[in-house]
């Protein structure tokens, strides 16, 4: 038995905390992540630090905020300077392998890992880079359009998509057991694109929902008009505002939606049915989590890209080796975590890892059992599609502080106003704590200076793309070789 645990994580893509029956959904059925979560930890205020994918996974993968990585939205280069916990972990003799959606943008499509089991979903050009400088404008490629078509479907490249995913993952685990996972631990990534848009699904994943009581969606729908202005802008990014849904819309889209999560639910436990045939599972530590969440009809929003809790409060679950069954961990967390935490649990060294570039700390502690530390905040940045100025939210002891360039801040207390709807930054009775967050979102920020390097970041990747396009074109997309001459029996 190996004394270095395997880490298989796990990654959902756009799955809020809230959409699964472990953290109290009535209507979701996710039966294998609710008993991951019983044979585990569950952190119930985790958060992403950035509610869009790419940044959000170089931000899990490096342990730091996408702003300072220059990671400003899903079509900028990820460094390959940069050290990920792959680079760390194989560094220290670990087998890394990665099957999914990682996001990553530019000529490294590793970042650390030995091997992508299959190539990425979406482009890794600089192909969808946004341009602020057209103020809030509409994105047909996002478009609440298509809730109009949501529903059930014979197939779609999301779900062949997740099906090589699957497989390759359950691949790689027999091969690990088999040849060298006795002798050399694993980290193994699975990064499932479902849930996310368009909203459509097999039959057999709607109709397990067939006379399941759809919830419609609690926090109600705000006019254009009414809304903050950061919201305004995606709304009109997501054409929310030219093609509202109707109420059947919004019904299909979230019975389709929550047969997406019972997909993604089901494939968590083939993963973990096959760790236990394979004899890896005493030694695994499995993380589940997500890139970001989806707003699914709340305020009247959809998809990603706003700062509500529907949006950035994501599923964090841990089973494994020296982690108690059925913890309940109530501390702040977010992604940025996880970089040191993987490392602790891996067992390296913390003089190896840390650093004071590091915005994530180690909630290894936490998942052990460990009660010491209570006070950490969230930070979340969002500098993508659709705003037209810099975002950043603090979350820190059930407070949400948000901070839009040039625009009036907004507060909520998620303890008394879990919906979002009452914004509290103009209550004398907040006052003190208002500050105190606003303090601590802007230390080391400056709004102007961020709008100033994302624009400029548009503008280079605006000039260069056409130009990448012109005569021999080379593609930065991860190209999985898989040799003839290894496989089977040769």
């Amino acid at each position: 038995m190996l004394t270095r645990p395997n880490i298989l994580l796990i990654l959902a893509d756009q799955l809020p905390a809230a959409a699964l029956r472990a953290y109290g959904h009535p209507v979701v059925r996710s039966p294998r992540l609710d008993a991951l979560a019983a044979a585990g930890v569950r952190f119930d205020q985790a958060y992403t630090n950035c509610p869009l994918s790419a940044p959000a996974r170089a931000t899990l993968c490096t342990g730091r905020l996408s702003g300072k990585l220059g990671v400003y939205d899903n079509a900028v280069e990820f460094g390959a300077s940069v050290p990920t916990f792959a680079h760390h972990l194989r560094g220290a003799g670990y087998a890394t392998l990665a099957a999914g959606k990682m996001h990553f943008v530019g000529p490294d499509q590793l970042h650390g890992f030995e091997r992508r089991l299959t190539t990425d979903i979406f482009p890794s050009s600089f192909a969808w880079t946004p341009d602020w400088r057209g103020g809030a404008c509409p994105n047909p490629g996002s478009s609440a359009a298509q809730l109009r078509q949501s529903g059930p479907c014979t197939w779609s490249d999301a779900l062949r998509y997740d099906e090589e995913v699957q497989f390759r993952t359950l691949e790689a685990l027999r091969e690990l057991a088999g040849r060298r996972g006795r002798r050399q631990p694993f980290l193994l990534c699975a990064s499932f694109t479902h849930p996310h848009q368009p909203l459509t699904i097999t039959r057999r994943w709607w109709d397990l929902y067939e006379d399941a009581a759809i919830d419609a969606p609690a926090a109600p729908a705000v006019p254009l008009e009414q809304m903050h202005p950061f919201d305004r802008w995606i709304q009109i990014h997501h054409q929310v505002d030219r093609y509202p849904p109707s109420d059947d819309d919004v019904a299909r889209s979230r019975r389709a939606y929550y047969g997406m999560v019972s997909c993604v639910d089901d494939k968590v436990g083939a993963l973990r049915d096959e760790l236990a045939r394979l004899g890896l599972a005493n030694n695994t530590v499995v993380i589940f989590s997500a890139g970001h969440g989806e707003m699914l009809g709340e305020h009247g929003m959809w998809f990603e890209r706003t700062c509500f809790d529907r949006a950035v409060r994501v599923p964090l679950l841990a089973a494994g080796p020296g982690l108690p069954a059925g913890r309940v961990v109530d501390a702040t967390v977010s992604l940025a975590d996880l970089f040191p935490s993987i490392l602790e649990l891996a067992g390296m060294p913390k003089e190896m890892w840390n650093s004071e570039e590091l915005d994530g700390r180690s909630i290894a502690p936490l998942m052990r059992g460990s009660d010491a530390e209570t006070d950490r905040p969230a930070v979340i940045d969002y500098l993508g599609e659709g705003t037209c100025q810099p975002v950043r939210a603090v979350v820190r002891e059930r407070l949400k502080y948000i901070h839009v360039h040039g625009e009036a801040p907004r507060l909520f207390d998620l303890a008394s106003d879990p919906l979002e709807r009452a914004d509290r930054s103009r209550d004398p009775a907040y006052a003190a704590r208002r500050d105190a967050l606003a303090r601590l979102a802007l230390v080391g920020w400056d709004g102007e200076a961020v709008c100033r390097r994302v624009l400029r970041s548009q503008q280079d990747r605006l000039r260069i793309h056409p130009a990448l396009q012109r005569g021999r074109v080379e593609s930065w997309d991860a190209a999985p070789h898989f040799d003839p001459a290894q496989q089977y029996c040769r």
